[in-house]
């Protein structure tokens, strides 16, 4: 999960969580954004290392058409990395608060979410469609997951469930996400005031 100590929030409304079920016969709503955002510190030190996955896009190709075999392709990644890789901080593994990589055997909730996102487009996922995006747990800590547009609604694969749900029936609060079209760029979502989670100003 990312650093608490680098979580300051404040709220002044409460979630709203939709009924839609996580079925592929229900089409359900995306995100609303509702303005610009500055990235995490770990990504946008991330990305001064791999600065050619972090370059603009020049589009945005718009949410993925989710087919079955799509659908089993979320599924199937999501279970790989979350069984494959042991869940550990970046304090236990390199010493330091916060660190973006891509993980081997071991990695935070942010690493989980890299090598998904990595994996799904080596899969033919567009870049546009799948969005880092961090997220505040009902105990006030940070956490990364996964977004993957499709025109059946914004899905989430998250590194604490093997389920691959849509994002209104999870129990998180959507703070901010990539630039569906620029992915060194972050967007603030409609679920939530932007916080400082690790943040830098622009």
């Amino acid at each position: 999960m990312l650093p608490k100590t680098l979580v300051r929030v404040v709220l002044t409304a409460a979630i709203a969580l939709a009924a839609a079920a996580p079925s592929l016969a229900m089409p359900s709503g995306a995100m609303r954004i509702i303005g610009k955002a500055n990235p995490p510190i770990g990504h946008y030190e991330f990305c001064q290392t791999y600065a050619s996955e972090c370059q603009p896009l020049g589009r945005d190709a718009g949410p993925a058409k989710l087919t079955e075999d799509k659908w089993k392709t979320l599924l199937d990644v999501n279970y790989t990395v979350n069984t494959s890789i042991t869940p550990m901080t970046d304090q236990e593994i390199y010493g330091v608060e916060e660190r973006w990589a891509y993980p081997r055997t071991v990695g935070d909730c942010e690493d989980f979410v890299l090598l998904k996102r990595k994996m799904l487009m080596a899969k033919g996922f567009d870049a546009s469609a799948l969005l880092i995006t961090v997220v505040l747990q009902p105990s006030g800590e940070g956490h990364a997951v996964l977004t993957v547009r499709t025109d059946r609604g914004d899905y989430i694969l998250d590194n604490m469930r093997n389920k691959v749900m849509i994002w209104t029936d999870t129990e998180y609060t959507y703070l901010k996400r990539q630039d569906s079209s620029d992915p060194s760029r972050w967007v603030k979502l409609q679920d939530g005031r932007a916080v400082a989670v690790g943040s830098v100003s622009q």
